[in-house]
């Protein structure tokens, strides 16, 4: 399913690509698009990962630079029978984190600095578990070919408003069309990007609880991170929107656009399900030791 959604989202972004071409150059525009296109989805299946983890200066850690993080991804992708995913910190404030990866084989996980102080071993456990889900469930190819394809829309609309050329005869709207495409581009791939999100999320939720097998950890991870992130910024995430649907909560400072187009479902709504899946299965209110 994960491999026709992608496919989908590759042909969808492809077409957008196209019709962008085409407004600002006719037909000649159309067919360098789509070359374009091309080599931009080629490029993002094999490289995407790392093209987002350079864009947040990620560094790779391991069992001697961070040994208690490296032991902890271990220990869960070995409860969720995944092989050991690269680990990478990445120095931002906010709390947060995001997996990446084309396949189970080719994955890693990045945390920020700012969650691995502002949570507890639990909560750690808790947000790895969600981003090893989607690794599991190889939601990570579709969301890192989404961050780097909707990114080149995104510029290749800013390109229209200087080489457009309102007075171009082969654009067939003129400025018109310059607008359009500069406006509605970015949008279109904010749309992609929520169309992919939100159900994904929850399921990455419920199957993260599943792999550490406390859902209630997950549920204090998400309180706290949400409530950290809408006070501390990430310049990196504001300077790259386009990845905003990678991380477990909207990364994103909240203004304009980035308010309009949350990629997450309600963090509200998340927690009670965590908390519902903890009632169901006979979990104490509180997280307890894991055994």
């Amino acid at each position: 399913m994960n491999t026709l959604r992608t496919g989908i989202l590759m042909a969808a972004l492809t077409g957008l690509f196209v019709g962008i071409g085409f407004l600002l150059g006719g037909g000649a525009g159309m067919v360098i698009a789509f070359l374009f296109a091309a080599l931009t989805n080629l490029y993002a299946y094999w490289n995407s990962d790392k093209v987002v983890l350079r864009m947040y200066g990620a560094r790779e850690v391991d069992e001697r630079s961070a040994p208690d993080l490296v032991h902890l991804v271990k220990r869960l992708a070995s409860s969720a029978g995944l092989p050991m995913p690269k680990v990478y910190v990445t120095d931002t404030e906010q709390p947060n984190a995001f997996a990446t990866g084309r396949n189970p084989e080719h994955a890693a996980v990045c945390v920020t600095t700012g969650l691995m102080a502002r949570i507890d071993q639990q909560e750690l456990a808790g947000v790895l578990a969600h981003e090893l889900s989607h690794i599991k469930h190889r939601d990570t190819l579709t969301m890192t070919i989404t961050a780097t394809i909707a990114g080149a829309i995104s510029m290749l609309a800013n390109f229209a408003l200087f080489f457009g050329g309102g007075a171009d005869r082969r654009n067939p709207l003129g400025i018109v069309g310059v607008l359009l495409v500069s406006i509605l581009a970015p949008v279109a791939a904010m749309l992609v990007q929520m169309a992919i999100s939100r159900a994904r999320e929850f399921e990455a939720d419920r199957e993260g609880a599943v792999i550490s097998g406390r859902p209630l950890w997950l549920a204090s991870a998400l309180e706290h991170i949400a409530s950290d992130a809408r006070q501390t910024d990430n310049p990196q995430a504001d300077a790259h929107p386009a990845t905003a649907h990678m991380f477990i909560i909207n990364p994103l400072s909240g203004g304009g656009l980035a308010g309009l187009f949350s990629s997450h479902p309600s963090t509200a709504e998340r927690v009670a399900r965590l908390r519902a899946m903890a009632s169901e299965s006979g979990q104490p209110a509180r997280p307890g030791p894991w055994s």
